[in-house]
């Protein structure tokens, strides 16, 4: 008589294994759609703290410097502006927020096809790494070759031509990431002052194959001092970005492998005891 109501009962545990093995991409973007939202709002706000100050000091003296080479007639005509500076600092914030989506999204991708054998791993470390590793390859080596200059300042027939240029260093710095990685784990036999040093020497040598880009063929008129701070926060902006998306992104995956660990524990427990009864 007892034989049926244990049948039952494991009948009902069979679908739970069932639900534990679904594809780790779609909650690695939603991770990565969340962290890179926050992360382009901190952005914003930061740059719109204290970055846009600066670039309405760079835009007040590009404003002067017109002046001075006008003709004496006053002959030039000014033409107004499409959008306030109001205006211009709220689409600010949003750009960083939707190109923080954006970066989301490819970070998780990346993310998933860089841990795809062993997704199971501590996702804090990971994130870390990656994330300075993404920092590297699209902040901070592209920053070096092209340090960020205030809007406006640059000759407008140029601007296709420096975008292609800071796009060839962003496609260099993320090549030579990629590379740094595959020296790293090929080396994982090797002592670790062997894998470091090859490590180091890997990166020096994309840096050094940035600067085979030309530079940048326009003169920045800016005051020497206004320039630097401008470059800095532009760099901190970066460095706030990516950190915020490291902590949130990290943090997310922490809290599911939390939430995954006793439901997994739960199940095995429940499921071991159906061959003793």
């Amino acid at each position: 008589m007892s034989a049926a109501p244990e049948a039952a009962d494991t009948s009902r545990t069979t679908p739970a294994p069932a639900r534990t093995g679904g594809s780790p991409v779609l909650p690695l973007l939603g991770r990565g759609m969340v962290a890179g939202a926050l992360g382009g709002l901190a952005a914003g706000l930061f740059s719109l703290l204290l970055a846009e100050p600066l670039m309405d000091k760079a835009i007040r003296a590009e404003e002067a410097r017109s002046h001075e080479h006008e003709p004496a007639g006053g002959a030039v005509q000014h033409h107004e502006e499409l959008f306030s500076r109001s205006t211009q600092h709220a689409g600010l914030v949003i750009a960083l927020v939707v190109a923080g989506l954006a970066i989301g999204v490819l970070f998780a991708v990346a993310y998933a096809l860089v841990h795809r054998r062993d997704p199971r791993g501590n996702p804090w470390p990971r994130a870390l790494a990656f994330c300075a590793a993404a920092f590297c390859a699209v902040s901070l080596f592209p920053a070096l070759r092209y340090p960020a200059a205030p809007p406006g300042v640059g000759d407008a027939g140029t601007v296709g031509d420096r975008q292609e240029m800071w796009l060839g260093a962003v496609v260099i710095g993320v090549l030579g990431m990629f590379l740094v990685w595959q020296v790293y784990v090929r080396l994982a036999a090797r002592p670790v002052p062997v894998r470091q040093c090859a490590v180091a020497v890997t990166a020096v040598a994309v840096l050094a194959l940035l600067w085979a880009l030309p530079d940048n063929p326009d003169p920045v008129p800016v005051s020497a001092t206004l320039l630097w701070d401008f470059r800095m926060l532009s760099l901190a902006s970066h460095v706030l970005l990516w950190a915020v998306f490291a902590g949130v992104f990290g943090g997310l995956g922490l809290r599911a492998l939390r939430t995954k660990e006793p439901v997994t524990a739960g199940a095995a427990g429940y499921g071991s005891t159906a061959p003793v009864s």
